[in-house]
């Protein structure tokens, strides 16, 4: 009985679903991917944010902030993050994980609908 049931258990392991969704694991490398944070440059959700207030060499203060990358397609985002840029780290990140960091911010970012706005449209459809 014990083996059919380790046989069983062991069935169920194999055949279950993913540990995280893909949504999940995208959201887990935006905020952390290698061990820094795209999420602390770019915002939570990829809208921009300012990353340092400074004083340049003529007295004028200035501004670096991160680039809004909501709407980048994935070819621009995959070359950014594989070859870095002036203030952009290089990432050491599989076009897989580009990939799932670009569907997050997609998925994200989609408009959502307001709760009462879906009870009244389900209600006129009943």
């Amino acid at each position: 009985m014990r083996i059919i049931f380790a046989i069983l258990i062991a069935a169920l392991a194999l055949s279950a679903e993913d540990f995280i969704t893909e949504f999940e694991y995208g959201q887990m490398l935006y905020e952390d991917p290698r061990g820094a944070s795209c999420a602390a440059c770019h915002g939570p959700t990829g809208a921009g944010e300012m990353i340092a207030e400074y004083t340049d060499a003529e007295g004028v203060v200035r501004t670096l902030t991160a680039p809004d990358i909501r709407q980048t397609p994935l070819e621009v985002l995959r070359k950014r993050v594989k070859e870095g840029g002036a203030v952009m780290p290089r990432y050491f990140l599989t076009d897989k994980e580009i990939a799932t960091i670009h569907a997050y911010l997609q998925k994200v970012n989609q408009p959502r609908k307001s709760s009462v706005k879906a009870l009244f449209q389900n209600a006129q459809t009943e």
